[in-house]
């Protein structure tokens, strides 16, 4: 069965990718395109803001939704080994013209579980990534965490380097529907990290929550909302659930091997949770800022990382299967442990394929990216790149706007209407080129 960019079916959460994270789509990067990668990192460095991603790809359990590369498997040696290869790759990027000497200006440790290590493990990672670049003038540094896998001396260590946003990830607030899905916490642990990281007087305190986990229900998902109101994080992100072809659930649907223990929403019920949540949100004082976010105060709670990668910065990935974009070209990593290693024993970059966007490509990449925040305004694309997009994709938005998704249309702001934003994704794979449509996605 092959893979498909859009699950089949209009309101069917059928197995297949959903979200829209890059374009062109991920299937058409290739090996061969690595001469790319090379020229990018040894040419003069673009003038945009440069961010580095870690990823941590170690977890307690593997969540059945998850389609990350992710090992539950590894001991506290391979661990240290792992991080030892993270800090060889960074010195590898130095070395680079396209990276040497440039200020961070966005760090993301993502995974994975960053916080499934220990605090020594942590404090050695940052300890040598530090000695070798200052990024104690980012404008942030953001931190992905499983809530059973923290301390209150851990969380302080995690404090002491910088961290800005600590991204905790609930996903739910029911033990039950937490144990369906694979979640390794449980929701005790929800509460005292989330008093512990209060006093520590974090920045910016991040909730990750998924609509339409397996077993979700109307009166489950009331609660998750007032749970959140009552912890009032400074921002709350929300996916709707997608089911991607390397997940557990995904494989035990395709293989028709039965019950799941409990119902997947279909996306009209999904959009009718995070509607209903953005909604007790907006009441409590909160903005909407994009599809998955809303945020307390949008002067203190950021989100720069997207937004620098939405706007066409520079980003190095370090890490097996890591995704990076320096010079206008795409790089991912190698996909699997065993390579990873190898490349970086070899004194090589770990690069697995790479992609060099077109003008073109580049354009639509920022205008979807930026249209998944609810608007776009036109003159940055008018500046960037000399088009109008009111014109450069008028069929496409005349569209939107004769199916009820537009909310503006003119020279100032493109902006979607509230079930727009909620169905972005799906939307958004009629500005593709058509030689990108309807291909496999990843």
């Amino acid at each position: 069965m092959p893979e498909v960019s859009n699950p089949p079916g209009p309101e069917e959460t059928a197995v297949g990718s959903y979200f829209v994270a890059n374009y062109p789509p991920f299937s058409v990067w290739s090996r061969t395109a690595l001469d790319e990668a090379t020229s990018a990192l040894e040419a003069p460095p673009a003038d945009v803001p440069l961010g580095l991603y870690l990823h941590i790809p170690f977890c307690r359990k593997r969540c059945h939704f998850c389609y990350f590369r992710v090992y539950t498997d590894k001991n506290a040696r391979q661990v240290e080994e792992y991080l030892n290869l993270l800090t060889t790759e960074w010195d590898r990027y130095l070395d680079m013209p396209a990276i040497a000497g440039r200020p961070l200006h966005f760090v993301y440790f993502g995974g994975g579980t960053p916080s499934f290590l220990s605090t020594q493990q942590l404090q050695r990672l940052v300890a040598g990534l530090t000695t070798r670049t200052d990024w104690s003038r980012a404008a942030e540094v953001t931190f992905e965490c499983e809530p059973g896998t923290l301390s209150e001396s851990k969380l302080a260590a995690i404090r002491d380097f910088g961290v800005t946003r600590l991204s905790l990830g609930v996903e739910n607030f029911d033990d039950h529907i937490l144990e369906l899905n694979g979640r390794a916490h449980r929701s005790p642990e929800i509460y005292r990290v989330f008093e512990q990281t209060r006093a520590l007087g974090f920045p910016q305190i991040n909730i990750d929550l998924i609509a339409g986990m397996v077993g979700e229900s109307d009166a489950n998902w009331r609660a998750c909302i007032d749970r959140t109101l009552e912890l009032s994080p400074d921002s709350v992100t929300i996916y709707q659930m997608e089911l991607p072809y390397n997940t557990t659930i995904s494989g035990n649907l395709l293989k028709g091997s039965g019950d799941l223990g409990g119902p997947i929403a279909d996306w009209k019920q999904k959009r009718a949770w995070v509607t209903e949540a953005f909604e007790a949100l907006e009441a409590a004082g909160y903005h909407v800022g994009s599809a998955y976010t809303a945020v307390k105060d949008p002067s203190v709670a950021t989100f720069i990382y997207r937004d620098s990668l939405w706007e066409g910065a520079d980003l190095v990935g370090l890490g097996v299967a890591s995704f990076g974009y320096v010079n206008g070209v795409h790089l991912q990593n190698v996909d699997t442990w065993e390579k990873y290693s190898a490349a970086i024993e070899a004194s090589d970059l770990p690069l697995g394929r790479a992609y060099r966007p077109n003008t073109e490509e580049r354009l639509i990449r920022e205008f979807i990216l930026q249209l998944k925040r609810g608007s776009v305004r036109p003159g940055y694309f008018h500046e960037k790149y000399g088009i109008n997009p009111l014109d450069r994709f008028r069929g496409q938005l005349d569209s939107l706007e004769s199916e009820g998704f537009l909310a503006e249309l003119n020279p100032e702001r493109i902006a979607l209407t509230r079930p727009g934003l909620l169905r972005v994704d799906s939307l958004l794979h009629r500005f593709f080129l058509p030689q990108h449509s309807g291909i496999r996605y990843t």
